[in-house]
């Protein structure tokens, strides 16, 4: 068993990891960035291959470096990991790859995390493991569905040839479900089902969207914040009911052909999806578009609340002095679940760790 010691360690090199790494390597503070995956970018790669960001490229860019990209275009995902990795690079942050943290505890007042056979200690923790964690939400139903039956979750799904022929069930109507069941109905009976969680009124990419976005970016940033009674109310619809519809519009879904069902799939028969209002779905694939349940159970520490979410402020734990949160879903704002916003809030997680870090030089010198 190895041990080193670190001022602050972040674990996970996503844009909120990056983003905090960078504010606190360029005030001089020590920090090192770990993460499971072998490159950066690596959880960008892995999704679905048609996947773009809903943000164009001048939204997209991460403190100190600009998107490499026409302002107004919409990166793809490899774009989006391959640009994560060149900043880490451009920046010379600090990284441990290949790295998974298996335990993070407290070690009096400090933190001790817990790699394989390695341990690292730190004065403050940094968690930035994804806006809506890292483990796939399926329900508990789903394992007694036909084995037949192709089931994958979103973040399993790459592209149609993985499925088998034949009718497809997408589970989820949030922007996702809407982009894969869009995708697959192109050459495959498709019906995609779940509640309708709305859509913004225009089109991506058009003269009326690059009107409108810096209006939607103003109040997802300054109004639906967690200061306001809208924006609390909204919180928890981003993050237990998922956001708007974004690229696909009902009028496309409705144009190339899925079916459109707003009740839950809520039960199995006879080895086929029950819908709420009684009907089964003969069906040879299911896409799970269910999003992800927070799942901390690597972390020792009593800082989590009934739905498994950390008690936290805009990234601050205040049961837990040194302890951090970073790239959440809403941490703030909506404009949490977009890359610059993420960079916002990983830029005031960034101020608390350097205060704290002033405070605790304070303390030794006053003794």
């Amino acid at each position: 068993m190895t041990h080193e010691d670190v001022e602050t360690l972040i674990i996970g090199a996503g844009q909120a990891g990056l983003a905090t790494a960078y504010h606190l390597t360029r005030a001089g503070r020590e920090v090192l960035v770990v993460d499971s995956r072998a490159r950066v970018g690596d959880g960008w790669r892995q999704q679905w291959d048609t996947l773009r960001l809903y943000s164009p490229a001048k939204y997209d860019g991460l403190p100190g470096l600009p998107f490499p990209a026409s302002a107004w275009s919409f990166p793809g995902k490899d774009d989006v990991a391959d640009y994560f990795e060149s900043y880490a690079e451009h920046f010379e942050l600090p990284l441990l790859l290949g790295q998974r943290v298996d335990r993070l505890e407290a070690d009096g007042d400090r933190y001790l995390a817990t790699l394989g056979d390695r341990t690292i200690g730190a004065d403050n923790v940094v968690v930035a493991t994804g806006t809506f964690g890292r483990t796939a939400y399926v329900p508990d139903f789903a394992d007694r569905l036909d084995p037949l039956i192709m089931q994958l979750h979103s973040s399993e799904y790459r592209r149609p040839s993985q499925l088998r022929d034949g009718p497809t069930l997408v589970v989820g109507g949030s922007h996702s479900g809407g982009d894969i069941a869009y995708e697959l109905a192109a050459d495959r009976p498709t019906i995609l089902c779940g509640r309708d969680t709305g859509q913004i009124p225009v089109r991506l990419g058009t003269p009326m969207f690059r009107v409108a976005f810096p209006i939607v970016v103003f109040v997802f940033s300054h109004v639906l914040t967690r200061r306001t009674p809208m924006g609390r109310k909204e919180m928890n619809e981003f993050r237990f009911h998922g956001g708007p519809a974004l690229r696909v519009k009902r009028a496309d879904l409705v144009a190339r052909g899925v079916e459109r069902v707003h009740d839950r799939v809520v039960d199995v028969e006879d080895g086929r999806p029950l819908l709420a209002d009684g009907r089964v779905l003969d069906v040879a694939n299911v896409v799970w578009c269910t999003g992800f349940q927070q799942v901390f159970e690597w972390i020792d520490l009593p800082v989590f609340d009934a739905n498994g979410w950390p008690e936290e402020l805009r990234g601050v734990v205040d049961r837990a002095p040194g302890l951090f949160f970073c790239g959440l879903g809403f941490q703030y704002a909506a404009s949490s679940m977009l890359i610059h916003g993420a960079a916002r809030d990983a830029a005031y997680v960034a101020k608390q760790i350097q205060q704290r870090s002033r405070t605790s030089r304070q303390s030794v010198r006053a003794a």
